[in-house]
Order: C-alpha cells, then sequence, then structure tokens
C-alpha cells in the first residue's frame, strides 16, 4: 500500500498470518528500493510500483489468484457487466493484459506486468478508481483502491461478480451486457461526489 507521503509503500507476499502474528512490511520507495523491514518484499513488487507510478490515486493493490477471477485470466476474457452487482463497483468491463511475448517475460517479467495493466487501462480509456481491477492473461486479477480495506473489499466483490458471471453465461450464453444508463446509475450513487447509498462515512 501507499504510505500517505505517496513517496515509499510496503509490499509484502508469502506471508503465513496466526492470530497472534504481527506484520512486519517491506517499505520500499516508488523506484524499489528498501526504506524499512527485514523481510524481503514481493517479487511483484515492480508490478506494483509501476502501478503507483502510473496511477497516483491508487493506494493499496492486492493481487490474488481466487479461482473465478484467475480462470477468466487464464481464459483472457475479460469480465463483462451484466447486472448491478458488477456497476455498484466497478464502471464498466473488467479489462484483461494482451499476452507478454517472449522478450516482455524473460527480461523484466514483473514490470512488463505492470506496463500491460498500465497499457489495458489507458487503451481503452479506463480511470483506475472507476474500473479499479485488470485481468493479467494467463495470470490472475489485481485489484485495488484508494486505500487497503477498498482494496480487499474490490478483490472479494472481483472473485464474487466473476463467480457470479460464469453462471450468468451458463444461463445465458447470449446474454447482453446491462445498458449504460443502469451502469452509470448503480456506480456513481455509491462513487464520486453524488453518491448518495448507504451510511455517510
Amino acid at each position: 500500500m501507499r504510505e500517505p507521503s505517496a513517496a515509499s509503500g510496503a509490499v509484502s507476499s508469502n506471508l503465513l498470518f496466526q492470530k497472534s502474528a504481527v506484520w512486519s512490511p517491506m517499505v520500499v520507495d516508488l523506484n524499489g528500493n528498501k526504506l524499512e523491514g527485514d523481510k524481503k518484499p514481493s517479487s511483484d513488487l515492480p508490478t506494483h510500483v509501476e502501478l503507483y507510478k502510473c496511477f497516483p490515486e491508487i493506494g493499496a493493490i492486492v493481487h490474488t489468484h481466487s479461482q473465478y477471477a484467475t480462470s477468466f485470466a487464464q481464459a483472457r476474457k475479460p469480465i463483462c457487466c451484466y447486472g448491478t452487482t458488477h456497476a455498484d463497483h466497478f464502471h464498466g468491463v473488467i479489462p484483461v493484459t494482451c499476452d507478454l511475448n517472449q522478450e516482455e517475460i524473460e527480461r523484466d517479467y514483473e514490470l512488463n506486468t505492470g506496463k500491460a495493466i498500465v497499457r489495458a487501462l489507458r487503451e481503452q480509456g479506463i480511470k483506475a478508481l472507476e474500473v479499479p481491477a485488470c485481468l493479467v492473461a494467463s495470470h490472475g486479477p489485481f485489484v485495488w483502491g484508494a486505500s487497503a480495506e477498498e482494496a480487499l473489499e474490490n478483490a472479494i466483490a472481483l472473485e464474487e461478480i466473476a463467480k457470479m458471471n460464469l453462471n450468468v453465461l451458463l444461463l445465458n450464453p447470449k446474454i447482453q451486457q446491462i445498458g449504460q444508463n443502469l451502469l452509470d446509475k448503480h456506480f456513481y450513487r455509491k462513487h464520486g461526489e453524488t453518491a448518495y447509498y448507504g451510511q455517510e462515512k
């Protein structure tokens, strides 16, 4: 997650937590240089750093290999918006990246993964906090938010939406995406300056 100064962030991976465990993250700057911590940073650090650099509005990133969202990623299929549950969290299709080529895989793989995510969003005109997720082809989802709490919530929502999408496509393979008016209504009533859904924070 990004530190409030926006000059550093914390990234850890492969940590098993028990109830008594205390999280001791590795703190790095936005060039990937170690600032604090006694653990190794995640091997995906260059991916995270690239996203933080390109999208300053991102406050935290969650990378999972959750079953349903990863299934869409490995099938190289975007997650389309078929209903209002999706629209409550994501303002449109969850994109999937292009495949990395051999050189991108063999040299700076993690950095090139980040660049592929950035490219997918920018080529489709997607705002990072309006569709806070991207599927990396043959790999899995990267999800983010303005805060760590929001990023985790989005990751959970993405997995549930992916599961629902698979069921919807099984029931009706010819289903069309919901209309733009309904998509806009559900997204903007929960997000942005005109949001009115739920309790005041």
